[in-house]
């Protein structure tokens, strides 16, 4: 009875540790102007790289007090493919389509004064650069599983 009972408050605490820990951030959702302020803020960046204009098919977006991290799939307004080897960073040689992973898109963003800033991102990166020191730092709690 004593073991049965220790393991039912062990178990209740470790289920309310990992309950915690996986409400570190929130995603906003649709509709919200975290969401859309967001996007607006990292679109300028990613139309400069892949033209204009582009929506975003949004993986992963999580915010976490003046943090958020979002994970992103540009395309062309209504689903179409944005042809790497016609974007404006092509032309101007800053990207390299066949050493790159599509038109995925990563962005790490910090709230400053009410606005969002995209602070770090990358076009297509093929590593998680993110999952370092310099980031985790500042950012652990929307990346928690890259800063363990």
């Amino acid at each position: 009875m004593l073991k049965a009972l220790i393991g039912n408050i062990f178990g209740v605490g470790l289920l309310s540790v990992f309950a915690s820990a996986s409400y570190a951030w929130e995603e906003p959702s649709r509709g919200t102007a975290d969401r859309s302020e967001l996007m607006d803020a990292i679109r300028p960046h990613i139309e400069w790289e892949l033209g204009a204009p582009v929506e975003f098919v949004i993986d992963q977006l999580r915010v976490s007090g003046n943090v958020a991290y979002a994970s992103l799939a540009p395309q062309r307004p209504g689903g179409g493919i944005i042809e790497l080897y016609s974007t404006p960073g092509f032309l101007r040689g800053e990207i390299e389509p066949d050493y790159m992973d599509g038109t995925s898109v990563s962005v790490l963003y910090r709230k400053l004064r009410n606005t969002w800033v995209a602070v770090h991102f990358s076009v297509g990166a093929t590593d998680v650069w993110f999952a370092s020191p310099d980031y985790c730092g500042d950012y652990s709690a929307v990346i928690p599983e890259f800063c363990s």
